[in-house]
């Protein structure tokens, strides 16, 4: 395919990577509500064979990024640079500020339900642009390319799947609002990548 890679395109990614490091400041991070994925998996692996996050995360985003290049082409190796460089740096940016809403800790539903929609549409953003700004988007947009299953039953299947095997060691109580909060934002994620018009297709083969 074409390659699509403009600044119109680079804006709307970084946009929709800020739009997720806001919802993950100031929602993931205090309200417990997580998400499945390679941070899942990164946790679980540590739970029950103690491997650091800070090795398995490296070897599992790496793969997920080779994959994707190797799939889906030079633009996304570029547009995954801008998500997820812009991701970083405007999370490193609301660091420097206190937590909006610090009272959402105690409602964890509000927060599965806010934070799902924070995640979706940041996420959704950068993916409709081509671009992955963490390894689970550039996993999701590889294995949809390559079944052309839709992307959000991507995200729902193996966040679910990570999540389901993380119940070997988080209770029920406080893992069903990850559940929730991954149920919607893939559906989210899907519904901005594809509304309107078709998605820009970032991808050479």
């Amino acid at each position: 395919m074409k390659s699509r890679v403009s600044a119109k395109a680079c804006a709307i990614a970084a946009l929709g990577s800020a739009i997720q490091a806001f919802g993950l400041y100031n929602i993931h991070s205090i309200s417990g509500v997580t998400e499945g994925g390679i941070l899942g998996l990164t946790l679980l692996l540590h739970h029950w064979f103690g491997i650091s996050p800070a090795l398995s995360s490296l070897v599992l985003n790496a793969a997920c990024y080779i994959l994707g290049a190797a799939v889906l082409g030079r633009s996304f190796v570029i547009m995954s640079v801008v998500a997820g460089g812009s991701f970083s740096a405007f999370y490193w940016l609301f660091e420097h500020f206190p937590p909006l809403w610090p009272g959402i800790a105690d409602m964890p539903l509000l927060a599965a339900l806010v934070g799902a929609l924070f995640i979706g549409v940041g996420v959704g953003l950068g993916v409709r642009m081509g671009g992955a700004s963490g390894g689970d988007d550039a996993l999701a947009m590889s294995l949809s390319h390559v079944t052309h299953i839709k992307i959000q039953w991507i995200y729902l299947l193996s966040d679910f799947a990570v999540l389901v095997l993380s119940l070997s060691y988080i209770p029920l109580n406080r893992m069903v609002y990850s559940i929730l909060t991954v149920l919607l934002s893939g559906q989210i994620i899907g519904f901005v990548q594809t509304a309107g018009t078709h998605p820009v297709e970032n991808m050479e083969t």
